[in-house]
Formats: structure tokens, sequence, C-alpha cells
């Protein structure tokens, strides 16, 4: 595998696999950052109900799903991505899971199928869905101690993001902001 786009599980069931994204526009979160915020939520993701919003090469949801995580909805716009983190899961025999084709903003404008537990948001840097999406999150996609994830670039400023949303963790990693809310 071309180590460019070659990512690995760090913990849980599938512990040291590998798999490969496709070469499409995507900034996979860094093994190094994936590993703090997995330890930063500890004991809540077994069981948890995850939503991997802007899911790109899908490392947040595959993370959760070989850590215990009920089920995991994958959103991604780049029809590639979507196909090939389809056919991962399916090569990995992983359940729970679900992969949508769908713009982010699009998706969170529609009913909720469920609170969810975890959320993971990482859009790509230069969008500004950020704030938005926040926002349309706090319409019933969270459960009532909902953890989110947020990515940013690491010289940018947060957008401002909804009132309720308490910082429990941060940290920096290269070109990465990474920060950790709950409700």
């Amino acid at each position: 595998m071309r180590p460019e786009r070659t990512l690995r599980i760090i913990a849980g069931r599938w512990r040291g696999r590998r798999f490969r994204f496709p070469p499409v526009d995507i900034r996979p979160t860094p093994d190094r950052v994936r590993e703090t915020l997995f330890n930063w939520l500890r004991d809540r993701v077994e069981g948890a109900h995850c939503l991997d919003l802007f899911a790109g090469s899908g490392a947040l949801g595959l993370e959760a799903l070989s850590r215990g995580a009920a089920g995991v909805v994958f959103v991604e716009q780049q029809r590639a991505a979507v196909s090939a983190l389809s056919t991962l899961l399916a090569e990995w025999q992983a359940t729970g899971a679900t992969v949508l084709c769908s713009d982010a903003e699009r998706y969170l404008s529609g009913a909720p199928p469920r609170a969810f537990d975890l959320v993971f948001l990482d859009p790509p840097y230069g969008l500004a869905a950020l704030a938005e999406c926040a926002g349309l999150l706090e319409q019933g996609w969270l459960a009532s101690d909902a953890r989110i994830y947020v990515e940013h670039p690491r010289r940018a400023a947060l957008p401002a993001l909804p009132a309720g949303w308490h910082e429990l963790r941060s940290g920096k990693a290269g070109e990465v902001g990474y920060h950790l809310f709950n409700l």
C-alpha cells in the first residue's frame, strides 16, 4: 500500500488494520490526533451511536466501530469516497454502519433518525460549514450528554458555536486544531 493514502486503525477489534482511501480531495484526521481523541472518549464509545459528518476516508467512524460503537452514520458527498468506504465496510463485515452520499448541510436539514451520542464534525478546511452544521445539530440530532468533536485549521479561529456547547478538551498537532465539546 502506498503510505500517502493509507491509514491504520489504532485500537479495538480492527487494531492495526490498514486501509487505503481513494485519490480524492480529503484530509484524514492524523493517527496521533485520533489516538488522543479516542483516549478522551475512553468509556463513551462502546455502545454509542455516532455521526461522522464530512466522513472522507471514514477514519473517525471506523475507529469508533472498531472500539465497539453500536452504529455509525457516515455522511460524505464525494462518490468515490462513499464507494471506497462502503466496499471497506463490506470487506471487514462491519455491522451498524450506514454510508450516505450527501452534502452534510442537506443531510442535517432532514429529520434526525435518532439522537447521536458522538458526532465527528470535520469539514474540509476553507469550507464555511462548521458553524452552520453546529447550529443544525442543535435541532434534535444530539443526545442529552453528547460529545462533539470539532476539527479545523490550527491557525484559524473557531467560528461561533452554539452557546450550550462547553469545551472539554482541545489540542493542536501540525496544521490541525481539535476540540471536544459536550452539551
